[in-house]
């Protein structure tokens, strides 16, 4: 069996229950994928995305519903050993990228601060750009479960706020386009396990500072503390992270003091008096 092939097959073999049935899971329970869609598979170079091409396209082949698939590399100006890893993983893995050039990570280079914050921003856009021009009307990013959770954490601890990240997005800029995230419910241990079994090397920071990736404090940092934070809880109570998880289908908006939605601030205080 060639070795695209054993690959495959370990996702819905070994990795079915942490990973393919996961997969599944969110795909079905947050209707990410129907009936005509048309969908281009955002690929950074990293371990996560990569399981997500894999995964989308192990879906379309068994999968009632009929979707087409694109799987979309931008190259924002990688250096040429990081450019080469991706095209042997893609290679490897029998996704058929297709490749375009940006100039990002020139307009970004002089960004003193959060240069990857900013970088995310504008290769978003200019994922939505391309893929909609190819007749996409989605565009799949490689977010799982800890990603979800750690941003909750990041936003209550450090930006004095509660926002999550939603399974699915419509975009605001390009019409007709949404963002969905069919990894949501997959666990970062597991995919780091897949990765690991079938001897696969991804590149860890998708972007053209990877030596200097690790060195962008401000965000890296924060996650990273909210990472090392979850893990020694988890020492004490192991269903800590799937607690922090669940509780944002448990939010009781009535015991806040203020929250908005769709850009309508509802106060405490306004609340409380309307009740009276």
């Amino acid at each position: 069996m060639e070795r695209s092939k054993e690959i495959e097959r370990s996702i819905i073999t070994k990795y079915r229950k942490l990973i393919w049935s996961r997969f599944l899971k969110g795909c079905k329970e947050f209707e990410l994928v129907n009936e005509g869609d048309n969908v281009a598979v955002c690929i950074s170079g990293g371990k996560d995305s990569m399981l997500l091409a894999k995964c989308m396209q192990e879906l379309q082949r068994h999968s009632p519903v009929k979707f087409g698939l694109k799987f979309l590399v931008m190259d924002p100006g990688y250096n040429p050993a990081n450019r080469k890893l991706i095209e042997r993983n893609a290679e490897i893995l029998g996704i058929p990228a297709e490749i375009f050039e940006s100039d990002i990570f020139e307009a970004v280079a002089e960004i003193g601060k959060n240069p990857c914050y900013m970088c995310a921003r504008m290769r978003r856009g200019f994922l939505y750009d391309r893929a909609q021009k190819m007749g996409c009307n989605k565009i799949a990013l490689g977010h799982h479960f800890d990603d979800v959770i750690e941003t909750l954490l990041m936003s209550i601890l450090y930006g004095a706020q509660v926002q999550g990240m939603p399974p699915k997005i419509k975009s605001k800029n390009f019409g007709g386009m949404e963002l969905i995230r069919p990894l949501y419910y997959v666990k970062e241990c597991d995919i780091v396990a897949w990765k690991n079994y079938n001897d696969l090397e991804f590149l860890r920071c998708a972007c053209r500072f990877t030596e200097a990736c690790e060195n962008d404090k401000e965000e890296t940092s924060k996650r990273l503390a909210v990472k090392k934070l979850i893990a020694a809880l988890k020492k004490e109570d192991h269903n800590v992270d799937i607690n922090i998880f669940r509780s944002m289908y448990n939010v009781h908006a009535d015991t806040l003091i203020s929250f908005d939605t769709k850009g309508q601030e509802y106060p405490f205080l306004e609340r409380y008096k309307r009740k009276e």
